[in-house]
C-alpha cells in the first residue's frame, strides 16, 4: 500500500495462542468467546503482525514476531504456527535480513521481538546485522529488570545481543524515525510501549501494537488482563480511537488474525469495523 512516497506491506510471523481470560481481563467469557472462540485449553487465536516499510531509500521493519528460539514445552504452550515465518516472508518480498536498515520494537515482550536474534553456534546474535534497533529507553531498562508480574514476557536473548553489538538506538517519548514514520509512546500495557503512525499522500496508518491488540479490543472496557496499567490503557484508547475514526486513519492491530486492517466508523458512540484488504 502506498502513502505518497512511502510504501508498506503487512506481514506476520504466523499465529499463536494465549489464554482468553487473560486477553480480555474483566470481560466475562460468555461475552468474549462470541468474538474470539477459544480452543479446548481456553486459548484464542492471535497473529503476530509486522509492517515492512520502504521510505527514503530505507527498509524499516516494525515488530519481529516470536522468532524460533523455542523449546518443545513453550511451543506447545503457545501453539506457534508452522512455517513460513517472518524471515521467509521478508525474503519472498526480496528483502533479506541484511537489507533491513531499521527495526522498530514497540516493546520487548517475546511476541514482538523474537526475530531480533537467532541462535548461531549456541549464541544468540542479531538477525539484522546492518540495522539500527529502536525501542524506548525505559522499555529496555525495564526489560533488563522486570517485575515478578511480567518477568515471563521478557527473554534476554531477544534484546541483550544488540547491546553487545552496539545496535540499539534508543528513544525517549514520541519520535520521528524516518519521513512519514513516527513512534508514539502509549503506556498502559506497560510503561513505555509505542504505537507507530505512518503518514503520506494525505493518508494515515496507525499500528496499534498492544494498545488495541485485536479487533475485539476496540470497545473501551475491553482491556487485557496482561496490562500493567489498565486505566492508562483506557485513557489512551479514549484519546486515539476517536481520532482514528474521525480522521479516517487505517488502523492495523498488532495481534488480529482475521481482520488486521480496518477503518473505524463511529455510530452513536460505538465503533463499527470496515475491513480493508492491503498488500501482504
Amino acid at each position: 500500500m502506498k502513502l505518497g512516497d512511502l510504501e508498506f506491506w503487512l506481514l506476520t510471523d504466523g499465529t499463536f495462542r494465549l489464554d482468553g481470560g487473560a486477553m480480555f481481563g474483566v470481560i466475562p467469557k460468555p461475552m468474549w468467546e462470541k468474538v474470539a472462540p477459544p480452543d479446548a485449553r481456553n486459548r484464542i487465536l492471535m497473529a503476530m503482525n509486522s509492517l515492512l516499510i520502504r521510505v527514503a531509500g530505507k527498509w524499516i521493519l516494525v515488530e519481529t514476531g516470536a522468532g524460533d528460539k523455542w523449546d518443545a514445552k513453550r511451543s506447545d504452550i503457545y501453539a506457534f504456527d508452522a512455517a513460513p515465518r517472518l524471515l521467509d516472508k521478508l525474503i519472498t518480498h526480496g528483502v533479506p535480513p541484511e537489507e533491513i536498515d531499521i527495526v522498530l520494537n514497540t516493546h520487548l515482550h517475546f511476541d514482538h521481538c523474537g526475530w531480533n536474534t537467532r541462535v548461531v553456534n549456541g549464541e544468540a546474535v542479531p538477525v539484522f546485522p546492518n540495522a539500527r534497533y529502536i525501542v524506548q529507553r525505559g522499555e529496555l531498562d525495564h526489560a533488563k529488570s522486570p517485575t515478578d508480574r511480567d518477568r515471563a514476557s521478557y527473554f534476554p536473548e531477544n534484546f541483550m545481543p544488540m547491546e553487545k553489538s552496539g545496535q540499539w538506538s534508543l528513544v525517549a517519548g514520541d519520535a520521528i524515525i524516518a519521513p512519514g514514520v513516527e513512534v508514539i509512546r502509549a503506556p498502559g500495557h506497560n510503561v513505555d510501549m509505542m504505537c507507530v503512525r505512518l503518514t503520506g499522500g494525505g493518508k494515515t496508518v496507525f499500528f496499534t501494537a498492544d494498545l488495541i491488540p485485536t479487533a475485539a479490543h476496540v470497545p473501551l472496557p475491553w482491556i487485557m488482563g496482561y496490562d500493567l496499567y489498565p486505566l492508562t490503557t483506557l485513557e489512551n484508547k479514549k484519546k486515539w480511537i476517536p481520532r482514528a475514526a474521525s480522521e479516517e486513519w487505517l488502523v492495523i492491530f498488532g495481534h488480529e488474525a482475521r481482520t488486521p486492517a480496518v477503518y473505524l466508523r463511529e455510530r452513536q458512540g460505538k465503533y463499527d469495523l470496515e475491513p480493508v484488504m492491503i498488500d501482504v
